[in-house]
């Protein structure tokens, strides 16, 4: 007997000011099982999810929930109807704590108007403990990391009793032994008979957690079928739209003798410990860990953002400067920050202000900005990175992920840095914008700069870097040179 379906859409399209975002959307969704909506930036996926959850209204097409036609107008009535989603963007209220998060609007009351906060704690550890998520249920969201305001935000949606899931991108932020813990929380919720509609550019958790698959390009649907049924490069080519080339960008890199960073136990407290490294010129060092190792608060203190309280940084022989990061610019240093959208980008503002953003000082004389060493810049950036845009005046939350992210690295090569530091520089973004970062990481380093890149993806770091250092603990545990490394022994090292 065949699986029910839960959800079918047929022909979805949504279009604004006449141009199209989604032509033909088109996915099946079985009972009790995982299917991978795959598609590149920009394929009309997030679109797609959205009109599904009621955030957007369709154009055209239908959508059937247990075989009856559904168009939700709003959020509510998609939960209402059991139907819940994960966001890719993080948008927790920063001052509240965890639990107040997971249960808003929805709080355990006394006498139908007073908070029960016991019982909000209770259910929220509770929750907390099923899924296995090691989380403060008392802990105000602001001083959690990015990876563990992703894990309350999946423990939100699982707060809700719902028969289908949305998961867009739900591991960006998190390590792999986090994601195998999310896995097993999905196979639970499955066993039980709901569907999982789950997007994710990282392919190899697309084999290990999907049944089935679907793919979208260009806003439109392209194939589906059986996750067993296909290969990599198959889904790849389905993606992209023709064959991906990956280049070993580590062939025939030459690292000097000299070195460029040279950290000398670096220390903050309940962060990191006694950390040592150097890190040479034309190298790329990659940095792993599991989340809690301090790897993103070890770079946060090496650029400034925070003071360490023991140790030392020279960059080129010379003292970094403490605690003040627009120094540590002037000094010839850069940070792709963990979160693009928090704290990369102005995302109201334009393409051309977000790329001349930390270079106001070369750009001015006599405090007056020059307009047009302004615009060479952002063109010069554009072309470089080959950010697809067709003004350098639209507002940069109208990019895909992809082209956000380049115009992250734009910005931060815009002061002409001999060292950056890359925290998730690849977070969210498909397989071609991926390779086309690391390929724009190998020429700076290749031109004679540095780059330390901390990525939760081992595949990513046995790729890209010349030596990869394991943090567990907030302690450094190894500098490995092996290019023979494997994935699980990296994560054997972390663990």
């Amino acid at each position: 007997m065949a699986t029910p379906l839960l959800l079918q859409a047929e022909h979805v399209a949504k279009a604004y000011a006449g141009i199209p975002a989604l032509r033909d959307g088109r996915l099946s969704l079985r009972a009790g099982s995982v299917h991978a909506l795959c598609g590149g930036n920009g394929a009309g996926k997030s679109t797609f999810l959205g009109i599904l959850m009621g955030i957007t209204q369709r154009d055209a097409g239908s959508i059937l929930l247990n075989g009856q036609p559904v168009q939700f107008d709003r959020p509510s009535a998609a939960l209402a109807a059991g139907v819940a989603m994960i966001t890719q963007e993080l948008e927790p209220i920063p001052y509240m704590t965890v639990a107040e998060n997971i249960w808003l609007g929805r709080e355990p009351r006394r006498a139908g108007c007073i908070v029960d906060s016991k019982e909000l704690i209770r259910r929220t550890r509770e929750l907390l403990a099923s899924l296995e998520f090691e989380v403060d249920a008392n802990s105000p969201m602001h001083r959690l990391s990015v990876a563990q305001i992703q894990l309350v935000e999946i423990a939100k949606a699982f707060s809700h009793d719902c028969q289908v899931m949305i998961m867009d991108e739900p591991t960006s932020a998190i390590g792999e032994r986090e994601a195998e813990t999310l896995f097993k929380a999905i196979r639970r919720l499955t066993a039980r008979g709901a569907g999982i509609i789950y997007v994710s550019h990282r392919l190899s958790e697309l084999a290990q957690i999907a049944d089935d698959y679907s793919i979208f390009r260009d806003g439109a649907f392209v194939e589906s079928g059986r996750m067993v049924d296909i290969d990599r490069a198959h889904l790849v080519r389905g993606i992209v739209g023709q064959e991906l080339t990956r280049i070993d960008h580590k062939v025939g890199r030459q690292c000097a003798a000299q070195n460029c960073l040279d950290i000398q136990g670096l220390s903050r407290h309940g962060e990191f410990q006694d950390i040592s490294l150097q890190l040479r010129q034309g190298e790329i060092l990659g940095i792993y860990g599991l989340m809690g190792s301090g790897r993103s608060e070890f770079l946060n203190c090496i650029y400034g953002l925070t003071e360490p309280h023991a140790g030392s940084v020279t960059l080129q022989g010379q003292p970094l400067p403490v605690g003040v990061p627009a120094a540590t610019i002037r000094a010839g240093m850069s940070l792709v920050t963990e979160d693009r959208k928090d704290s990369g980008l102005v995302l109201t503002s334009s393409i051309l202000s977000n790329i001349a953003l930390s270079a106001y000082r070369q750009l001015s004389s006599w405090s007056l900005i020059s307009a047009r060493k302004e615009l060479q810049l952002a063109r010069d950036m554009v072309q470089r990175l080959q950010i697809k845009t067709s003004s350098l005046d639209l507002p940069v939350e109208s990019m895909s992920g992809g082209n956000q992210q380049k115009v992250v690295l734009a910005k931060c090569l815009s002061t002409t840095p001999i060292c950056l530091l890359c925290d998730e520089p690849t977070r969210g973004i498909d397989e071609g914008a991926k390779q086309e970062i690391y390929h724009l990481l190998d020429e700076f380093v290749r031109a004679g700069g540095a780059a330390i890149v901390v990525s939760s993806e081992a595949p990513e770091l046995l790729h890209l870097s010349d030596r990869i250092a394991v943090f567990k603990g907030g302690r450094l545990v190894t500098i490995s040179t092996d290019t023979a490394l494997s994935q699980e022994a990296l994560l054997s090292l972390a663990s």
